[in-house]
């Protein structure tokens, strides 16, 4: 049986942080629904002390934060929006239309169309967090979204020039100064200025995350996210103490509230991991955030078997699950809840989140259970189709759906179909009735 080494803060806790969240933001939507403009003025002096006649940056501001890169940084830029771009039209490219024949005179098929507005949050508050661009803007993108919007806050009291020129060369449409709830209100709501999307996507804090589940069916969203989670999934074949604490700290530096987990079958790799831990806070530059969230949000698990580890680790449904073991292929073939894989050593979150084309917006707090993160796909609706090309294929289907309907009551439903074995089978059906087996009906 496993035993906890460490434990996290406990779920009432956390429930009572997430209603107060919860009041803020429904109060600041409903502001933004009244007052529009004003109110996200309001908003963003409040909350970024930060304050312009018009939040979306001009040309001319944008063209001087990418010709701001040097060389080099344009270059790497350029090199993870070129792996993103790739694997996102790899994506794309295995979703297929499809229109078959499904039996003689009926056609069906189905449509891959991109939705028409997306709007993209790049957080950027604390840490100018210029893959989330990437990401969203290049996603949204090869998927065919004509519009695509962007908002990010202020970095520093302006605008982030890294993150303004990765969203300007993803592809972006319109570029707005704008973070927290008033840029999550501002795009789906809409204000005398800005036009509505369709969906939001991107990552965020807890109040952009807790504005994106309040508006979830006035606009689509990409998934319900809180903080940054990793776990980390490993034994002493496939890694070693210092690794583990590295690759630790390295997630739960996004902030206090970020959980880290070890989960091991040795007690011995546990302890030393900890005692890594320890040492790596005290030169870590970040230590800061990074001690508070492995001192609140922190655990370690010791397991007896890769079987045990597999079963907590799916219970977990943790967003970013790395695994560094003996086998780490053995989580592949039977882990069933998780964000996304990262499988070795060789790899870790941070390619993922910056750079190697997976994508990184993830689902968080057991999302996992039910839906994967961020991709093409998101941005498309699988759209269906039908077409019956003979009399013959009517009046069979429409004798069939004639029964139907009946078994529930339904007498509209039922003429339709009825109105189609008259009029394509040339047979007597009386109205509101039900048509009687035929030759044509399968056996």
């Amino acid at each position: 049986m496993a035993q906890w080494l460490k434990r996290g803060a406990a779920a009432e806790a956390k429930a009572e942080a997430d209603r107060k969240v919860r009041d803020i933001v429904e109060a600041a939507l409903a502001d933004i629904e009244k007052r529009g403009d004003a109110a996200l003025r309001e908003m963003s002096i409040k909350f970024d002390n930060w304050d312009r006649e018009d939040y979306r940056l001009s040309q001319a501001e944008i063209d001087q934060a990418v010709e701001s890169l040097s060389a080099q940084e344009r270059k790497d830029i350029e090199f993870a929006q070129a792996q993103v771009r790739n694997f996102a039209q790899i994506q794309r490219d295995s979703m297929k239309d499809v229109e078959v024949e499904t039996m003689p005179g009926v056609v069906l098929g189905h449509k891959n169309l991109p939705i028409q507005n997306a709007g993209c949050y790049v957080p950027g508050g604390k840490y100018p967090l210029l893959a989330s661009a990437h990401m969203s803007v290049i996603t949204a993108k090869v998927a065919g979204v004509p519009r695509v919007i962007t908002c990010a806050p202020p970095f520093q009291g302006k605008p982030a020039r890294a993150i303004v020129a990765a969203q300007a060369m993803a592809g972006a449409d319109a570029i707005y100064a704008l973070g927290g709830i008033q840029a999550i209100g501002a795009m789906a709501i809409g204000t005398q200025t800005i036009d509505p999307v369709d969906i939001l996507v991107g990552p965020g804090n807890a109040f952009v995350a807790e504005a994106k589940r309040q508006l979830f069916g006035r606009v689509g969203i990409d998934l319900f996210a809180g903080p940054t989670e990793t776990l980390i999934i490993a034994d002493e074949i496939g890694c070693d103490p210092e690794m583990a604490a590295t690759d630790i700290l390295g997630q739960v530096e996004h902030g206090p509230d970020s959980p880290g987990v070890l989960l091991t079958n040795s007690e011995k790799f546990a302890r030393a991991t900890m005692q890594e831990i320890e040492r790596l806070l005290e030169i870590l530059p970040t230590a800061d955030h990074a001690r508070k969230a492995w001192e609140t949000f922190g655990e370690v698990i010791v397991a007896e078997s890769y079987e045990e580890m597999v079963k907590i680790a799916d219970d977990i449904a943790s967003e970013h699950v790395q695994v560094m073991t003996q086998d780490p292929d053995y989580f592949l073939q039977n882990m069933t809840n998780y964000g996304a894989l990262f499988l070795g050593a060789r790899t870790n979150v941070s390619f993922g989140d910056k750079v190697i084309g997976t994508n990184h917006t993830l689902p968080t707090k057991k999302a996992a259970r039910y839906t994967g993160g961020l991709w093409v796909g998101k941005f498309l609706k699988t759209c269906t189709y039908q077409r019956v090309i003979t009399d013959e294929a009517s009046a069979l289907v429409g004798e069939y759906c004639s029964r139907l309907c009946a078994l529930e009551g339904f007498a509209g439903h039922g003429e339709q179909a009825n109105i189609r074995v008259r009029r394509y089978g040339h047979r007597d059906v009386p109205y509101a009735g039900q048509a009687t087996p035929s030759e044509l009906t399968v056996a």
